[in-house]
């Protein structure tokens, strides 16, 4: 009987193990939840002191804290200060601690212990964030997230939800990426093929879709890209000589809305009365080097014109609620005049696995230079996977969630009522078919414009 009980027991033992190591592999949320977050909890209070004394995080007492410690405690060992604990917190995804740091320590310094500060805990990854002079957050991640990405129902603590922000991607510390478009108002995407770059313009087109925005495409590939997105759309060009039109007459609604703004006293968009407010419109540009490269000599011109126009969008637009998105595969001075000025005024970057390092320097080089070697080791096998920047000189890796084509032109033919129409963009505006599936017949033909 004795030995049956033990066969049961070791079976049952057996058993759990092999449960745990399925949802382990399977199901790491439920892992981290059932063991990871606790022994990570009982790891990091029982080891804090001591690991960031060995990490180097901790620095002398001040006198005022010796002579207390020496005459109220009567304690003759003052030891090293390390940060201060002030909040844990415990999620599906990781844990986050919130530390106060005492005088002489700055965030670099304890992002510069991140790696040992991980292995010391036996969480996957720890990343820092300063959340307000004095005061640091561990964003301790309990296992690699973007391997299947889930977007979180809530936007970071320094995001508030507005008119344009869009949730686009998962970052790599477990919270969501988003388009902010009032503080990073331009972009630049780019990656090579089967990177996952369509796949982050779905998940952008389909928040944006959602939003009381106006849409404009350029897809000078005839547009097998943004042709499905028609039914949110005011407007689509899908030759050079359709974009140079629609570039003109976006400059000439630029023109109008400054008038708009200096009728009335103000300075942007946003200061305007909501009755006589233009709406945002966001421009997507895909493979952005169509517009760059020409094919005889006579395209010289049109192509000068496009460029400035952009140039003059980068530069001026932002205040009238006109925003770029510019994407393409590769993007430097060696697409010709123009290319150096457009994509300095691109502050926002986000970068896919790209085919040469000089690529990626083009993006990252002059925002984050060490987000270069980042972008450089994205693995093929993770279509998604990008470093994302700005101007401010920070970066992080995130992934976006897969999102077909088929999926992002039921989302725009949901809202296309949020269309909105402008006079300006009327020409451009493309016909929308009752086919279900897309196809030619969304555009109606139009002659090009010069």
């Amino acid at each position: 009987m004795s030995d049956l009980s033990t066969v049961i027991e070791v079976a049952g033992a057996l058993s759990a193990a092999g449960g745990l190591g399925y949802a382990k592999a399977r199901s790491p949320r439920v892992f981290w939840s059932l063991v990871g977050a606790p022994v990570a909890r009982v790891r990091f209070a029982v080891t804090y002191r001591a690991t960031m004394d060995v990490c180097g995080l901790t620095v002398q007492p001040s006198r005022l804290r010796a002579f207390m410690v020496r005459n109220v405690a009567r304690r003759q060992d003052v030891q090293p200060v390390p940060p201060q604990v002030r909040r844990v917190r415990y999620s599906s995804t990781g844990m986050r601690a919130t530390l106060r740091l005492p005088a002489g320590l700055e965030p670099a310094d304890v992002s510069a212990a991140s790696e040992r500060l991980r292995h010391a805990w036996g969480v996957h990854s720890v990343h820092v964030v300063e959340v307000k002079p004095g005061f640091v957050e561990l964003r301790m991640t309990g296992y690699d997230v973007l391997r299947r990405v889930k977007m979180p129902r809530r936007l970071p603590r320094n995001t508030t939800a507005g008119p344009l922000v869009v949730p686009v991607a998962l970052r790599a510390d477990g919270t969501a990426f988003v388009r902010d478009y009032q503080k990073v108002p331009h972009a630049l995407t780019v990656g090579a093929n089967q990177s996952g770059k369509s796949m982050y313009q779905r998940n952008l087109i389909s928040g944006l879709a959602k939003l009381p925005v106006g849409l404009v495409g350029i897809d000078c590939k005839r547009g097998v890209e943004q042709r499905g997105y028609a039914p949110r759309l005011s407007a689509l060009a899908i030759t050079p000589d359709e974009a140079d039109g629609l570039l003109d007459a976006l400059v000439g609604e630029m023109e109008e809305r400054f008038d708009l703004l200096s009728s009335h006293g103000v300075a942007d968009l946003w200061g305007l009365p909501a009755k006589v407010r233009p709406v945002p419109l966001v421009v997507l540009v895909d493979e952005v080097a169509e517009l760059f490269l020409v094919a005889a000599k006579k395209d010289e011109e049109r192509r000068d014109r496009m460029v400035m126009r952009m140039i003059r969008l980068a530069q001026m637009a932002r205040a009238v609620g006109i925003f770029l998105e510019v994407c393409g595969q590769r993007f430097g001075s060696d697409l010709g005049k123009g290319a150096t000025a457009l994509r300095a005024q691109l502050t926002g970057r986000v970068v896919h696995r790209v085919n040469d390092k000089q690529t990626a320097e083009m993006a990252l080089g002059d925002i984050a230079p060490e987000a270069v070697f980042a972008a450089t080791t994205i693995p093929p096998d993770r279509p998604g996977v990008a470093v994302a920047g700005d101007s401010s000189g920070g970066w992080s890796r995130m992934r976006t969630p897969a999102m077909t084509p088929a999926e992002a032109v039921a989302v725009c033919r949901e809202f296309a009522h949020l269309t909105p129409h402008l006079a300006a963009l009327a020409p451009f505006r493309p016909a929308v078919s009752t086919v279900p599936a897309p196809g030619p017949s969304l555009l109606k033909p139009r002659p090009a414009t010069g």
